[in-house]
């Protein structure tokens, strides 16, 4: 037997400010996409925006639905609206921002297992690391793969 260890590594910053130009431009596009929520039933806003490798950004949000699990993720909108619009452009970053009332939550808010399979599979398709920023109104992640998320992933067939 051996014993195996993963790590994860990612930075922390306590605000917007602090970010690089392009993920500040990001994160930001993240907390614009959170209007795009549609969320009567639980009323947390979630909004995400993702870049492409052109520099393109594109925004997505939570879509509820009374028929629950009907509904769609911030992430998996702004996913696959990339990957529907504009198929032969890689994914390179991807900012995810949650609030309510239009404020952000506290810590960032991590992607649901389902996002982060989604996420991996861009990851692979592109070829190349998805960064992926995670916006909470306290703090700030920024990761640098979908691994650190995901470790293990899916991706035997």
């Amino acid at each position: 037997m051996t014993n195996k260890e993963i790590k994860i590594t990612y930075r922390e910053y306590e605000a917007l400010a602090e970010l690089e130009a392009g993920d500040k431009a990001l994160a930001q596009a993240a907390i614009e996409a959170m209007d795009g929520s549609y969320a009567p039933y639980s009323k947390f806003n979630v909004g995400a925006a993702v870049l492409l490798e052109d520099g393109e950004i594109v925004k997505g949000a939570n879509q509820e639905n009374l028929a629950y699990p009907s509904g769609i993720c911030a992430e998996r909108t702004a996913l696959f609206y990339a990957g529907a619009s504009r198929p032969d452009k890689a994914v390179t970053a991807i900012a995810i921002a949650a609030g309510q009332n239009g404020v952000l939550v506290s810590n960032p808010v991590t992607p649901c297992g389902a996002c982060r399979q989604v996420m991996a599979e861009y990851q692979t398709k592109s070829g190349r690391p998805m960064g992926i920023i995670l916006i909470g109104g306290e703090k700030i992640w920024r990761f640098e793969k979908v691994e650190d998320l995901l470790p293990m992933i899916f991706d035997s067939i």
